[in-house]
């Protein structure tokens, strides 16, 4: 989320995610994925520099959750195993090109 400023002075959080486009002509212009077009005071950079700013701290709390790499190879590999047949393990299909191969 990130916090800018309406042309009337009105302080908004924006979901960074639902941003579709930012333009200037010559008042900032972010047009939504839903089609709403929000008219803000920062400029294009500012609103580009604070998406960037924000996911750089999501991406920075989330590398501090995760376990160390070592911790983390094991559940990896099983994570492509299908362990529930009676058969023993065996790998789960690749998805290509968002299909399943078979």
């Amino acid at each position: 989320m990130i916090q800018l400023t309406r042309l009337n002075g009105n302080n908004i959080v924006l979901n960074s995610d639902l941003i579709k486009t930012a333009e200037s002509s010559p008042d900032t212009v972010i047009t939504l994925i839903n089609g709403e077009k929000l008219i803000v005071r920062e400029t294009c950079e500012d609103v580009t520099e604070r998406v960037l700013e924000y996911r750089a701290r999501l991406l920075a709390q989330v590398a501090r959750r995760i376990p160390s790499l070592k911790e983390l190879q094991p559940a990896a590999s099983l994570a492509s195993l299908d362990l529930g047949n009676s058969l023993g393990a065996k790998l789960l299909p690749t998805p290509i090109s968002g299909k399943l191969n078979k």
